[in-house]
Order: C-alpha cells, then sequence, then structure tokens
C-alpha cells in the first residue's frame, strides 16, 4: 500500500506556483515503538507557510527541497505501539501533505470526535487560538473601542472581528473585494468593511473609523498596515499576526511610514505574538468560543478543496486572495 505524497521540488524565487511542488508516491510508514500510524483527514492550508519556504519564519525551520510539505492536520490512528492511544482515536498531528504519517504519540494531541473534526483546523485549532489570543491577549479590547483587521474575510480576520463585537467594540474590516466587504457586513454583523484596493481607500477608512482606532489587529503588513496606522488613537494596540502581502516575494517591502515616530508621539503599543505564547490557555479559550458558536454569536467561515493533489493550487490560490475564512484541504472522510 503506498502513501501519496506532495513534497517541495523547488523553492520559490518569486511569487508561488503549483510547479514549486511535485506529487509522488511514497511508502507506507511503519510506526516504531511510541508512535502510531496517523491517516489524514484533513489539512490546513496556512498562509504563513509560505514564510517558511522563504526561510523567514524561525518556527519553521530552514526551507528545503525534497521534503513533505509543512501542514497542520485531523487525523485518525490505524494502528499505535502506544497504550495511550488506540485505533481510531482522532488527534491533531503535524503531518504535512501527505495521506499517512508515523508520529511520536508526544507530538499527537487528542481531539473530541465531532461531526466536522476539521473545525480543529479552524475556529476550534489554530486559527480561532489565534485570533481569540491576539485579540485578547494582546488587543486587549475595550467595550466601546473601535477594532479594525485587516485580511478580515480570511482564516483568523473574520473570527477577530466577530469576537470584538461580542465584546463590545465596533468592528471595521478591511478585504480585498466589494463581495467579500458586503458578506463580512451582512453575515457576519461587522459594522463597517472596507475594500483596500479602492483608490479612496484611505479616504473609505477614515470614513469607516470616525472616532479613530483604538485596536488594529495587522495580518497584511505593508501599506495597509501604514494607512492604518496614521488613524490610530493614543494609548491604541496594534496586534501584529502576520503579514500576507509579504510573505509571496523575495523581496519584502519596507516598514511602514511613521514608525517609530508615531509609537512615540500617541503612546502606541505595537506587539507581535505566536498562538504557542499560550499554550497552557488552548483549553479555556475553546470551551468560551465552543459556547458562543453554540449560541449563534460566532460564525465559522470555511472553504475547502477535495483531495491531496489539490493542495498546491489550494495554496496558491490563498495567497492571491481566494479564500474566504478557513481553507482546508478533505484527503479522507
Amino acid at each position: 500500500m503506498s502513501n501519496r505524497q506532495i513534497l517541495i521540488d523547488s523553492l520559490p524565487t518569486g511569487a508561488l506556483a503549483e510547479d514549486h511542488f511535485r506529487a509522488e508516491d511514497g511508502s507506507m510508514p511503519e510506526p516504531g515503538d511510541g508512535q502510531a500510524l496517523c491517516q489524514t483527514l484533513a489539512i490546513s492550508i496556512d498562509a504563513g507557510a509560505r514564510a517558511g519556504l522563504q526561510g523567514s519564519a524561525s518556527y519553521a525551520g530552514a526551507p528545503r527541497t525534497g521534503i513533505v510539505m509543512n501542514g497542520s492536520t485531523v487525523s485518525r490512528i490505524v494502528s499505535s505501539n502506544d497504550p495511550a492511544y488506540k485505533e481510531g482515536d482522532l488527534v491533531s498531528a503535524p503531518s504535512g501533505w501527505q495521506e499517512y504519517a508515523a508520529h511520536d504519540t508526544r507530538l499527537l494531541s487528542p481531539l473530541p470526535d465531532i461531526e466536522d473534526p476539521a473545525a480543529y483546523l479552524g475556529v476550534l485549532g489554530g486559527t480561532g487560538l489565534t485570533a481569540y489570543f491576539g485579540l485578547f491577549e494582546i488587543g486587549k479590547p475595550k467595550a466601546g473601542e473601535t477594532l479594525v483587521v485587516s485580511a478580515a474575510a480570511g482564516a483568523v480576520g473574520h473570527l477577530v472581528g466577530q469576537m470584538a463585537r461580542i465584546h463590545g467594540c465596533r468592528a471595521v474590516g478591511i478585504a480585498g473585494s466589494d463581495a467579500k466587504c458586503d458578506r463580512l457586513v451582512s453575515e457576519l454583523g461587522f459594522d463597517a468593511a472596507v475594500n483596500y484596493r479602492e483608490d479612496n481607500f484611505r479616504q473609505m477608512l477614515k470614513e469607516a473609523c470616525p472616532e479613530g482606532i483604538d485596536v488594529y489587529f495587522d495580518n497584511t503588513g505593508g501599506d495597509v498596515l501604514g494607512t492604518a496606522l496614521f488613524r490610530m488613537n493614543e494609548n491604541g494596540r496594534i496586534v501584529c499576526c502576520g503579514v500576507v502581502s509579504q510573505y509571496d516575494t523575495t523581496n519584502p517591502a519596507p516598514g511602514p511610514r511613521g514608525v517609530p515616530g508615531l509609537l512615540v508621539n500617541k503612546r502606541l503599543t505595537m506587539q507581535g505574538f505566536l498562538v504557542f505564547d499560550f499554550l497552557d490557555q488552548y483549553e479555556a479559550a475553546r470551551n468560551v468560543m465552543l459556547e458562543w458558536l453554540e449560541q449563534g454569536q460566532l460564525v465559522a467561515w470555511q472553504d475547502q478543496f477535495d483531495g491531496l493533489d489539490s493542495a498546491p493550487r489550494a495554496f496558491v490560490d490563498l495567497l492571491a486572495g481566494g479564500n474566504t475564512g478557513k481553507r482546508i484541504v478533505r484527503v479522507a472522510s
């Protein structure tokens, strides 16, 4: 029995393309002592993985060719050499883009068996946890404040805006099309949304935030960050979550104008974070988000591609802004 895999065939020197990857049938892995054989059900497709191919994400290691493309998965245990895990158990695993993987069980996280396990890649997984901790631990919003989030129709952004609304904030989204902006307002309850591709984007953002911005949740960097920076109120907080505008290039743009001058004059806090910083708080955050989901206060958008071989296309399309909500690839039922 073979194991279908998607390997990194070459490292991009410009924009990522599907032909930077290749598919091949590898051998079925054999689990050793303290290991379990995992079958991949769904793969998380994340913009941050592009930074790993640049070598600009320290947690991803140095970029290399000839290896399975990395990615978080929801998987089922096929066989186990650890009594703590049994056949059929649902787990979160770092399997990457392949149908099967053998892991030391210390790398696995057991998951409840729910109707759609892929939720543990999105709202109940790293994506939702990133939104939650970035907003509440770094952004520290207060009821009545204005929250602006970029890439607002993306995996993290669409959750951040809703969480801010639940917390009593005014939520303004920045997205890349009028259709996405319309959906943010009509379906998710954002107070306003603006299209950064419009020529008058700066004026539109000003009109959407007549009292300025108290918390800016940045997923893009670049000119969008620069525009938001000039709208910040005194003692505002900028949450640096991602820089998707800079990932798919070998020549990232320089930092925005106004740094550090505006940070000083307006006494702004600008802080980056990784979701792993809050590992000991995951369970409590998931319980809060589950309650919001059950009450209908939080809606989780998910879009998907089917079949392992579609992963390169799903990734390239994501980097071009083709997703709405969490992008996953379903590999097995």
